[in-house]
């Protein structure tokens, strides 16, 4: 996954995000949204086979923009592990 800042200051953020798509946007979009700082948060994606998404990101001044999206890189990394995981063991379970 590949990465380009196309807006930033203290408030918004745009990033391109290279290689990803509605799903992926989405389940961001939805834990970015779940920070109080966050004012806004949306994602663009022109055609699905062949444009790269954007997203953005507006806060109220409290947080920098590009925190809230980390942070909500790492809640959605933490929920996937555990629905991996929660899918391992129903497989272990089933054995």
């Amino acid at each position: 996954m590949e990465i380009r800042v196309l807006k930033r200051n203290d408030t918004e953020l745009r990033v391109e995000v290279l290689g990803e798509s509605h799903s992926f946007c989405n389940a961001l979009q939805n834990f970015i949204l779940k920070d109080e700082s966050v004012e806004f948060a949306s994602y663009d994606l022109s055609h699905p086979l062949v444009g790269n998404p954007t997203i953005y990101v507006r806060t109220n001044g409290k947080r920098r923009p590009e925190d809230a999206l980390i942070e909500a890189t790492e809640s959605l990394n933490k929920t996937l592990g555990e629905v991996r995981e929660a899918f391992l063991e129903a497989w272990r379970e089933e054995r």
